[in-house]
């Protein structure tokens, strides 16, 4: 992953723990292990969730909190405890995508009590948890969530979208496979401004099919340039 040197210092900082955990353990201290991923859409959450898991040599498990959610009263709570049953018996990431979902604030006048006790519950499994498990959760809209939510994470961690350095990252190693030493670099920076991971990602993927396409493996700045106005024009 192309990331920010402060956010890929951190998430380093969560791998050498749990790789270090038993010494940790040794001296009464613990890894951290309960994570929040807050960012717009696109900026790698979900795919940083999916690395440390490849780095851990874990199984990742995604856990989809709109299916989760349902009409009847208790029957949600009790999905929920058998997650975190699951999280205690298997070790392994476990990512709750679309926090928000579940996390919104305790007092907004449009919810329903029944939210309100999973809300709860979920706080209570979270903060009761000693699993060597890694629990993620993952949102596009931290204003949503409670408050209560932040203090039981081991740390929260922002996403924002890349920069010119980190985009420029990105497309090469997207890219890695075809020649890029000919992109006129200075001309295609200014133009990915706003566009997430996910995004530069698309680009890349269509900047090297119309090489392809016209029998290359070469990426030319014109290519680049056409990729990222079509990608553009299909965010709007």
């Amino acid at each position: 992953m192309a990331l920010p040197e402060v956010l890929a210092g951190r998430l380093n900082r969560v791998l050498l723990e749990h790789r270090q955990q038993k010494k940790l353990r040794e001296h009464g201290l613990s890894p951290r292990r309960k994570m929040l991923f807050i960012g717009p859409p696109g900026t790698g959450k979900t795919m940083t969730a999916s690395a440390l898991a490849g780095e851990l040599r874990l199984p990742l498990f995604t856990i989809l909190l709109e299916g989760l959610i349902t009409k009847f009263m208790g029957e949600t709570a009790a999905k929920l405890k058998a997650v975190f049953e699951a999280i205690r018996q298997t070790p392994g990431v476990y990512l709750f995508d679309e926090f928000d979902a579940l996390g919104a604030h305790r007092t907004q006048s449009n919810d329903v009590g029944e939210i309100r006790r999973v809300l709860n519950s979920f706080l209570q499994l979270l903060e009761k948890d000693e699993s060597k498990s890694l629990i993620v959760a993952a949102t596009n809209h931290p204003e949503l969530l409670d408050r209560a939510l932040f203090r039981r994470f081991d740390d929260v961690v922002e996403y924002e979208l890349p920069d010119a350095k980190v985009g420029r990252e990105i497309l090469l190693r997207k890219l890695a496979m075809f020649e890029t030493g000919g992109v006129d670099w200075p001309s295609v920076l200014p133009t990915i401004a706003e566009l997430s991971h996910a995004d530069l990602s698309r680009v890349a993927e269509e900047a090297a099919k119309m090489a392809v396409l016209d029998g290359s493996t070469r990426i030319t700045t014109g290519g680049l340039v056409a990729a990222i106005g079509e990608r553009r024009a299909a965010a709007r």
